[in-house]
């Protein structure tokens, strides 16, 4: 990965650098796994399940986008997914459908960095 991928992702939010470390210094396998970040169904999952009220089930896509996020270091994916965790953990499911623009927007910024970088 050069310089400029590198400043890329940090812009979108995502440490590669921590990640890669965790990945024990793996750059290729981190590039593995944060690439089929662009095909997990979690966050549709997550909408979906908010749409229909489905606390337990939201909550349990919440949870599943914060591990994913927190192992890719996708830092802000992972903080707001962490609020939305919590929120839903105590099913207050009006308050976490506020996050949801905000949400959608973090969301995108990873897609398209990841988007980017995949070409």
């Amino acid at each position: 990965m050069n310089t400029e991928t590198r400043k890329k992702l940090q812009t979108a939010g995502i440490d590669a650098e921590s990640a890669i470390q965790r990945f024990m210094g793996n750059e290729a396998l981190y590039e593995k796994f944060a690439l089929q970040f662009l095909e997990d169904p979690t966050y549709d999952t997550l909408l979906d399940a908010i749409a229909n009220g489905e606390v337990q089930e939201a909550f349990a896509a919440a949870h599943t986008l914060k591990g994913i996020s927190g192992n890719l270091s996708f830092t802000n994916l992972y903080v707001l997914t962490g609020m939305m965790t919590e929120l839903l953990r105590k099913e207050e499911l009006g308050a976490a459908k506020e996050y949801i623009p905000e949400l959608e927007r973090v969301y995108q910024t990873v897609q398209n960095a990841l988007e980017e970088w995949k070409e």
